[in-house]
């Protein structure tokens, strides 16, 4: 094996320009896919957390049908107190749960007094908030961003709305509310922050204590619309997912059907679509190096061996059998898919430090967005192997045509 390697280096060597623009095709190859999945992957991670660790949380729990009416924030679809102990309790059970934090979600009028405008609001606790999405706090451009999330007696209006409507920190407003009933209340509240808005669902919506909102809608009871929901790693998701789903089937309505619905943060963001739009534009980049890596090891190994038919003829004739021949063809385009993508995944560790050092700052949206690109051991792996492999198989064809070559045919070709 040792003297088969190293004939084939002796091989590669001999044609050193064809060896190295083949191998340089490799390596353009292995870069681009390593260096796309690097910053798809810092994209997805950064956007991914900013949804989830600012507004919704890793999973959400509903009434049942809620989900289905939720841009109309129906006040009919609430969970009852008894439900949402139950809910806690189960959520208290979960090993992979972090946090979580009851909402009331409703919609209101919004009036400085002089105009008025319609508003999204969040009625939560502070604390369970803060623990549940911990970065939306950092979303908060005006106000105090170390005391209570928000408190009672005051409003987080999002910057579009304050923008608007001209108010400012500090600001006197009102906000309008119809509960249930259709009984109309309206309380006066201070402007306690201004916040910058993040693209997706709830990412112009204000808050308010869930005090504050169940008393603008009137509510006798404690009860709340959504439950949001912070793993200790969101790579925990599905299997938490199965489980809390078990264990919420159990809370049952009067008709003893299932009284709740989980749904990930995927299932409720249209972010998701643009994961799984990346996701498939990475196969397809595969798909690319596939080809290139096929295409070039296959074009040099079949000029290899109409190049050096004589030397094959040669070979064989002196005894040299066939398999012997294959395994030296074989080598050389496994050696070439090799050095390809080791060379390319050098340069792409290079190039991978360099951002990091100097990051890609973009706009999306509204939302300013730094790359933060990095490669996963595992994924580096895959592609070296993958380049390799496909290199082998390249070799297959042309290895073949030379281990089955007639040594007298072969040595009367000129």
């Amino acid at each position: 094996m040792k003297s088969t390697l190293k004939l084939a280096m002796r091989n590669l060597l001999r044609y050193q320009r064809r060896t190295l623009l083949t191998a340089l095709l490799i390596t353009l190859g292995v870069v681009a896919l390593l260096l796309f999945v690097a910053a798809a992957g810092s994209f997805k991670q950064t956007m991914v957390g900013s949804i989830t660790d600012s507004m919704l949380g890793h999973l959400q729990v509903h009434r049942k049908g809620y989900t289905a009416s939720m841009d109309n924030l129906p006040l009919t679809m609430s969970l009852q107190p008894r439900a949402a102990l139950l809910i806690e309790d189960a959520l208290k059970a979960d090993p992979a749960v972090a946090a979580y934090s009851k909402r009331v979600k409703l919609g209101a009028m919004f009036s400085n007094f002089t105009e008025n405008s319609s508003i999204r609001l969040n009625g939560i606790d502070a604390a369970a908030e803060d623990a549940a999405v911990p970065a939306l706090r950092q979303r908060i451009s005006e106000g105090d961003k170390t005391g209570p999330l928000v408190e009672p007696g005051k409003v987080l209006v999002p910057a579009l709305l304050a923008k608007g409507m001209k108010v400012k920190l500090g600001d006197q407003v009102v906000l309008v509310a119809t509960n249930a009933s259709g009984s109309v209340n309206g309380k006066t509240f201070t402007v306690g922050g201004i916040l910058e808005g993040i693209t997706g669902p709830g990412g112009r919506d204000g808050y308010i204590d869930i005090k504050d909102a169940r008393e603008l809608l009137r509510m006798d009871k404690e009860e709340v619309m959504e439950v949001a929901v912070r793993l200790k790693d969101i790579d925990q998701l599905a299997a938490a997912q199965k489980r809390l789903t078990s264990a919420l089937d159990t809370i049952r309505n009067k008709e003893d059907k299932p009284a709740t619905e989980l749904h990930t943060w995927a299932q409720l963001s249209p972010f998701a679509n643009i994961v799984k739009m990346i996701d498939m534009m990475t196969f397809f980049i595969r798909v690319m190096l596939v080809a290139i890596v096929l295409v070039s090891v296959m074009n040099v190994m079949l000029m290899a061996v109409y190049e050096r038919i004589r030397e094959i003829g040669t070979l064989a004739a002196i005894g040299t059998q066939p398999n012997k021949l294959m395994a030296i063809f074989l080598s050389e385009g496994l050696l070439l898919g090799l050095a390809g993508a080791a060379a390319g995944v050098a340069l792409s560790y290079a190039v991978v430090a360099a951002l990091n050092v100097w990051p890609v700052v973009f706009n999306f949206g509204r939302e300013q967005i730094t790359l933060h690109p990095s490669l996963a051991t595992g994924e580096v792996l895959g592609v070296l192997g993958l380049a390799v492999l496909v290199s082998g198989l390249a070799s297959l064809q042309p290895a073949w045509r030379a281990a089955r070559m007639d040594p007298i045919q072969a040595l009367r070709h000129v």
